[in-house]
């Protein structure tokens, strides 16, 4: 694989840390600033909204600029509106800046991800997109975990620094090794919505949502249910992400098949995992293992699905980049909410009962959408 691969890797782990990073980081900006700990949530709302509407609105605007174009201004842009949130003393000013970083963060993984698959070979787009992923799955392990060591030791700023820092290898990298060429033609026009990308997109945003219903309340579920110390939630939620790196890492070889039966066999054990862990998650040892083993089928899952809807899209990589990008942030805010709403009825247990029953719409629509080609030929 192309180094520059690995620093565009480099670049959405930094975008990655910038989206998560500010669960841990709330109360400190909440309490600088002089806002509620709920206003401060806002920024964490804004950047999802801005990730869900930029990318595909973002991708069709951009599609005639050259890509190394693109994601220079785009990475540009999100490295300056760092330095911006790390220096105002504004609220609203942070809540732009948080919008205009997902834009930003949007656009510049839609086009990414067709960058990245334009420079290996045709059958290779898995390993590519599993590459760029990557950097998602080490920002749980390892980005997360350091914004919240220097909001507390060096004050919320201090991770806005560093993450705008560690963006600047990513922009040399584009500058000097990605093609400055076209992005081909990626126009409304040029792109039709075919069956088979419109069920991989809806099949990614399902499954993100099961992953992200249950990481999202992971840390009651092991205090409340599972009786851990709150010492042990950070060493578990790296667990998830060590599990989640591993599968994104593994499915990217077995991705490039574009075999329908290992999806559909892999969805299965995630849905049976889920209810799993709803069934198990008062026991120590059974709670430790679906952790790592949930976090790897998540991950290796929905990076397949990706992959896969970037070749049933590869006529038009930068706009199906996008719409991937959205289906994936539809899942990523979808399955909190929904998560939160069982909570209610059904305790800590809820959120895990939903992503079984987010997983199993999921493998339903798949095994129907597989048994209708099997029936009526190619989409």
């Amino acid at each position: 694989m192309p180094l520059v691969l690995y620093l565009l890797g480099l670049a959405v782990f930094a975008q990655a840390t910038s989206e998560f990073m500010l669960s841990g980081l709330g109360p400190d900006i909440a309490r600088d600033l002089g806002i509620s700990i709920p206003a401060a949530g806002w920024l964490t709302s804004a950047f999802a909204l801005g990730m869900i509407v930029g990318a595909p609105a973002i991708a069709v605007l951009g599609a005639r600029w050259p890509r190394r174009r693109t994601l220079l201004t785009t990475l540009t842009v999100f490295l300056a509106v760092h330095v911006i949130g790390a220096l105002t003393t504004s609220f609203t000013v942070l809540l732009v800046t948080r919008v205009l970083a997902a834009l930003a963060n949007a656009s510049f993984l839609a086009v990414a991800l067709a960058t990245a698959t334009g420079l290996v070979r045709p059958d290779a787009k898995g390993r590519a997109t599993s590459i760029l992923l990557g950097g998602t799955t080490l920002a749980c392990i390892v980005g997360v975990p350091a914004g919240a060591v220097l909001g507390r030791y060096l004050g919320w700023r201090s991770a806005f620094w560093a993450v705008a820092i560690v963006s600047l290898p990513a922009l040399i990298a584009i500058l000097r090794s990605v093609p400055d060429r076209g992005t081909g033609p990626a126009t409304v026009g040029a792109f039709r919505v075919r069956p088979r990308l419109a069920v991989l997109l809806l099949l990614g945003a399902l499954v993100n949502g099961a992953t992200f219903c249950s990481f999202t309340y992971l840390s009651p579920v092991l205090t409340e249910v599972t009786g851990f110390g709150a010492g042990w939630v950070p060493v578990m939620l790296a667990l998830f992400g060590l599990g989640s790196f591993a599968g994104v890492t593994v499915a990217g070889r077995y991705a490039d098949r574009r075999d329908d039966r290992l999806v559909l066999v892999a969805g299965g054990i995630l849905l049976l995992g889920w209810c799993a862990f709803a069934l198990t998650a008062a026991y120590d040892v059974p709670a430790v293992a679906l952790v790592l083993v949930q976090g790897a089928l998540s991950f290796a899952v929905g990076s397949t699905l990706i992959s896969s809807a970037l070749y049933a899209g590869a006529e038009t990589p930068v706009l199906t980049g996008g719409l991937a990008t959205a289906a994936l942030n539809v899942g990523a805010a979808g399955g909190p909410v929904l998560g939160g709403l069982a909570i209610g009825p059904a305790g800590y247990h809820g959120p895990l009962w939903v992503s079984a029953a987010l997983a199993g719409t999921a493998l339903c629509v798949g095994a129907l959408s597989v048994s209708l080609v099997h029936r009526e030929g190619p989409w």
